[in-house]
């Protein structure tokens, strides 16, 4: 994994998990960014919305509706096909 694709983000517990940033989606008016946990051996992405950010922060939540992240990871995987190998 490339340093410069790689992101530090805090879990609820407060603990700093480290992630591949994939790809940056844009879907009905919301930003969502597609991660891959660094220590995660079964290679689930992670999808969250981007809430605030300016030119140093940036916040994330968690997407609770289904819909939305079925059709965000749907086009990341349409717009990854080539670089990643989708089971199903």
């Amino acid at each position: 994994m490339e340093e410069d694709r790689m992101i530090t983000l805090n879990d609820e517990d407060g603990r700093e998990v480290r992630f591949e940033f994939l790809d940056l989606i844009e879907y009905q008016g919301g930003q969502y960014v597609v991660l891959l946990p660094e220590e995660d051996d079964d290679a689930q992405v992670v999808i969250l919305e981007m809430q605030e950010y300016d030119d140093e922060n940036e916040s994330f939540e968690g997407v609770d509706d289904e819909d939305v992240l079925n059709a965000v990871f749907e086009i990341f995987k349409d717009r990854n096909r080539d670089v990643f190998n989708f089971e199903g």
